[in-house]
This record gives structure tokens, C-alpha cells and sequence, in this order.
């Protein structure tokens, strides 16, 4: 397994570990609920520096990432951030990236890091034509995530620079924060407001352990997951992956089917002509059951359905909720569906998405 620069610091919080994605990663430090109610009630902090980095340079950068990409990247300013899903020729999903812009001809790419290769390969392979150089910099880079109503007032003990410079999905980069000269965005994978930080590998760990002296509170992949699903976000492997296109995950606000061509545009074109025929629904449990992923969702004439992508407790919210992939004709409000638990069928009720009002600062 792969590990990041925090693994020591992990270890002696006596973290518990495991393999994510290929790396040596913290579950959770004190409990999941402790560390999900941390981020939204104060602050919490996140290793992701397994996130991957891969930079695109050249002359022909936007011209490549816009055949890349389903959103238009061509809008964006300079020191922005715009997410796009990346397809296939058939439309699925090779993954969902952030995109930096520094300028025209310099950008950054942050990749789901169990497909931070794949991400590489794939843009490699699909660069010929355009005068671009792309370079996987992952290693190059330790990355904190910072979330919760007073990671603002926390992180500005830091730093000269005034946070509110920096709004939602945009970015400051060489600023100096406890000394460490770092790259800081306004973004996060929470529901709550916060920053990522990026910074090098070896001044993390002082960064990381700065943080928590101000109160942070160190926090795991189980709380980023339940916070993360709170909020209906996608998780790459669950609502997205190379079957799962982004139509039929919800995400058609991301893909512009007007633009010039891209990779998968006729598949989606196509796709959106006929018909949408499963979509991401977001459903709420009434009887006693947490729907995992891979649950079996059915109809009341007991019709398979589709499946369920990610389920868990609401912490915030105190219910059970799912997010399930299901044929559209059922994933209008108020829609009663049941998930197969362990053979029991569970009724439950689609809801809108998301579960948790998410609280960017904008």
C-alpha cells in the first residue's frame, strides 16, 4: 500500500487503518459520529493527499481539456475551479475531476486516487493533436482538507492573506500560511464551507498538527463518507463509474451536449434523446433498515427496479436514507419503492436531494 505524508501522524493518534484505494489510510480516529458532528458543528481536518494531481500544460490546454471534458472549460477565469465528469466513447464515466485554471496554458487536475493511472493514461492517450505536456505530479503533493463553520476564523490565525479574497470554487495559490507556502481553494467534499490545501510533502505534517493545536479536530474516510452522502454527493465506483453515465447519475448540469465535441458526446446526445432510463433517486427509509450499497430496490408489484449506490445513517438528520441508481419512471418525490435487506423488503420513499442543505460559502 501506498502511504502519504501524514501516515506517522495517523499511527500515533492510533487511527484506524486500512486499504483505500491502494493506500494506507485512516477510517476513523475516535468514532465516525464524534468526527461527522466535528465538521458540522466546528472544524475538522482531512488527509487527502491521497487525491491525484496531474497538471496539463501548453499552448493548446483549453482547446484539449475541452474535447476532454463534458463541461466547458473554456468559461472559466483565471485562479477558478469547474467540476467535470470525463467520459468514454460509450458515455460512461472514466472519472469526476476538479479542474484548476491558473492560466490559458496551465492547469491542474485533481483525480479520484484510485484512478489517478487510469486518469493519467487515459489523457495521454487521448492528447495527440494538441501541443500539451501532461505530467502526473501526485507525488509532488500533500493535500489537508479543512471543513466546517469555523475553518475560516481557524485557518485565518494562519495567514495575512484575508480568506474572504477567496470565494466559492476559486483559489489562491504561493500564499503563507504558518510559514508553509501553499496553493488554498475554497472547496471541499462535505456540504459545509472549508479549504483544501495544497502543499509539499514535506511540510504536511506540521501543517496538519498546527491545525489541530487551533482545535481542528482529525477526522477519517468514514466520517468524509457520511458527510459526503448527507450532501448527495458522488462518489466515483458508486454513482459514477464506466457504466454509470453522468445523465444517468444527475449530473446533466455538468455536461453540455451543445458544446463543439467531446469524447462521449454522441453516446450522451443519444442517451438524452431516448430517454434517461435509470437515474440517481435519493430515497429515505420508513421501516427500520440501512440500505448498502448494492441493495436491490423494488416496486410495489415487487419488479426489480435498480440498486442501491451508496446507504447509511444521516448523523445530521437522525434517518436512514440511500442513494439508488432506478428506472425514472420512479424517481418522482413522494414515489413509495422497497430495498431487498438481507431479504427482508424494506419500503422507503423518494425524497429530494440532497438529504443535508449544504452550507458553501458563496
Amino acid at each position: 500500500m501506498k502511504t502519504t505524508p501524514l501516515t506517522s501522524v495517523h499511527e500515533s493518534l492510533k487511527a484506524r487503518m486500512v486499504d483505500f484505494g491502494g493506500f494506507y489510510m485512516p477510517v476513523q480516529y475516535t468514532s465516525i459520529i464524534e468526527e461527522h458532528n466535528a465538521v458540522r458543528n466546528h472544524a475538522g481536518i482531512f488527509d487527502v493527499s491521497h487525491m491525484g494531481e496531474i497538471a496539463v500544460r501548453g499552448k493548446d490546454a483549453i482547446r484539449y481539456l475541452y474535447n476532454l471534458l463534458t463541461n466547458d472549460i473554456s468559461i472559466i477565469a483565471n485562479n477558478q475551479i469547474m467540476y467535470s465528469p470525463m467520459c468514454y466513447e460509450h458515455g460512461g464515466c472514466v472519472d469526476d475531476l476538479l479542474i484548476y485554471k491558473n492560466n490559458d496554458e496551465d492547469y491542474l487536475i485533481i483525480a479520484n486516487a484510485s484512478n489517478t493511472d487510469k486518469d493519467y493514461e487515459w489523457m495521454l492517450n487521448n492528447s495527440k493533436g494538441y501541443d500539451v505536456e501532461i505530467s502526473n505530479e501526485s507525488d509532488k503533493y500533500g493535500q489537508i482538507a479543512l471543513q466546517g463553520p469555523q475553518a475560516q476564523s481557524l485557518l485565518q490565525q494562519l495567514t495575512d492573506t484575508d480568506l474572504n479574497e477567496i470565494s466559492f470554487y476559486r483559489f489562491k495559490d504561493n500564499i503563507l500560511i504558518n510559514g508553509i507556502t501553499a496553493m488554498v481553494s475554497r472547496t471541499g467534499y462535505t456540504g459545509e464551507d472549508g479549504f483544501e490545501i495544497y502543499l509539499k510533502t514535506e511540510d504536511t505534517e506540521k501543517m496538519f498538527k498546527k491545525l489541530m493545536e487551533l482545535g481542528a479536530l482529525p477526522c477519517g474516510l468514514g466520517a468524509r463518507d457520511t458527510l459526503r452522502f448527507e450532501s448527495a454527493l458522488p462518489l466515483y465506483g458508486h454513482e459514477l463509474s464506466d457504466k454509470i453515465t453522468p445523465l444517468n447519475a444527475g449530473l446533466k448540469n455538468f455536461v453540455k451536449l451543445e458544446k463543439n465535441g467531446f469524447i462521449g458526446q454522441k453516446a450522451l446526445i443519444e442517451q438524452d434523446e431516448k430517454g434517461v432510463e435509470v437515474r440517481s433517486a435519493g430515497l429515505e427509509m420508513i421501516d427500520k433498515g440501512i440500505a448498502r450499497n448494492g441493495y436491490e430496490v423494488f416496486n410495489e408489484k415487487d419488479e426489480k427496479i435498480g440498486y442501491v449506490t451508496s446507504g447509511s445513517t444521516c448523523p445530521s438528520l437522525n434517518k436512514n436514507c440511500a442513494l439508488a441508481l432506478i428506472s425514472t419512471d420512479y424517481t418522482k418525490v413522494g414515489t413509495f419503492v422497497y430495498v431487498d435487506i438481507r431479504g427482508r423488503k424494506v419500503k422507503a420513499v423518494t425524497v429530494k436531494k440532497p438529504f443535508y442543505n449544504k452550507k458553501y460559502k458563496r
